[in-house]
């Protein structure tokens, strides 16, 4: 689990340094993720900063979904679970 954080930690900080390029209006920034962490690869609760988080950065779930450094923990059913704990719909992307 600690292996897991930490390599989502990596790829989101990369997606977030390296991610200006395709930034757009709504200022996707997959790095603001982060706080999700342990929902997102260990299926707990999400927290309130996860779901604000999640929230802002909802435009920008399926430029995630499709990105191949971090797109199998976005379409994750912990993923999944989060959003619909927060009451965000799940994109169909």
């Amino acid at each position: 689990m600690a292996k897991a954080v930490a390599v989502l930690a990596l790829l989101l900080l990369a997606a977030a340094m390296g991610g200006a390029g395709v930034a757009s209006a709504q200022q996707c920034n997959a790095g603001e993720l982060a706080v999700c962490a342990p929902a997102i690869i260990g299926g707990a609760a999400p927290t309130a900063p996860c779901c604000a988080s999640l929230r802002s950065q909802e435009p920008c779930f399926c430029q995630y979904a499709h990105n191949p450094a971090y797109g199998r923990y976005i379409n994750s059913p912990a993923a999944r679970a989060a959003l619909t704990s927060c009451g965000i719909t799940i994109p169909s992307c």
